[in-house]
């Protein structure tokens, strides 16, 4: 059970990042590969604010997600907005990915900071098990996120209006939707949640340099084995993945967690192309 927990939170860990590729690609039908950048400068700010200037939490949570959100807002308008090509996206985000990594290494140095949590760091027996009180807080936290955001995107007219655009962004703009608006706002969400979550996610994965690069590449496997835009898709991808990664590393050798990861996610697309939570849409042409 122990090993099952810390699968668990770290499956967590890779859903939130997951969350944000989806919220962009249901928007602008592309991928931020800068989203786990964002995340890895909500780490750092945590640390700052709670390592560093002893503030309390939740006003950390609020300066974090108000600056990433800032950055995230700049990554839209200089990365995302002037690109004429979706393809492209793809580069413009990762090379955004790549300055924010860079000017955190410049600024807090390659080593990791540990980021405290705002429960302790105790360690508790559940199930059967031995679990820290921010694992328990990140499973339960990517749950209620999933139930929220699938909730607002059906009772609320913006999720509506998202929602319509990722099936037809002409139509929804035809029925009066501002898809350029809306895509904006979406994609400044994204950093508002990345930088919130850097007071859960930090005491985790500490805040490194080095981060974005590590959770990037796992989120977006989540986000293939779940399936493009499928919210709940993203629950069943991080639960794979998570649980692959530390049942492999406890039984087979840590060498072979991240291969054991990326077999999986090759089984499951031979079986299933568009992720387990996603149909195949046919179109009339």
């Amino acid at each position: 059970m122990t090993i099952i927990w810390s699968g668990l939170a770290l499956g967590a860990v890779y859903a939130l990042v997951a969350i944000g590729y989806n919220i962009v690609f249901l928007s602008q039908k592309t991928f931020n590969f800068a989203q786990a950048a964002l995340m890895m400068l909500g780490a750092f700010i945590a640390y700052v604010g709670i390592a560093v200037w002893s503030l309390t939490w939740w006003i950390v949570a609020i300066i974090a997600a108000v600056v990433v959100g800032g950055v995230a807002a700049l990554e839209e308008r200089v990365a995302i907005r002037p690109v004429k090509d979706m393809h492209n996206l793809l580069v413009t985000t990762l090379g955004a990915s790549i300055i924010m990594e860079g000017v955190a290494q410049l600024i807090w140095g390659g080593e990791p900071h540990r980021v405290p949590f705002f429960l302790g760091d105790e360690v508790l027996d559940v199930l059967g098990g031995r679990v820290y009180p921010v694992e328990i807080a990140l499973i339960v936290l990517v749950v209620l996120l999933v139930l929220a955001l699938t909730q607002y995107a059906k009772r609320s007219l913006t999720g509506i209006a998202l929602m319509g655009m990722s099936e037809d962004r002409e139509a929804a703009q035809l029925r009066g939707v501002n898809v350029r608006r809306l895509a904006f706002w979406a994609f400044v969400f994204t950093g508002v949640l990345a930088g919130f979550l850097g007071v859960f996610v930090g005491p985790k994965t500490y805040a490194v340099a080095t981060l974005g690069a590590a959770l990037a590449i796992k989120g977006f496997v989540v986000l293939a084995i779940g399936g493009f835009g499928s919210l709940w898709g993203v629950l069943a991808g991080g639960l794979i993945v998570g649980l692959t990664e530390a049942l492999a590393s406890r039984y087979i050798g840590a060498d072979v967690a991240n291969l054991s990861v990326f077999v999986i996610l090759i089984v499951i697309l031979m079986v299933k192309p568009t992720g387990l939570f996603t149909r195949r849409k046919e179109r009339v042409v």
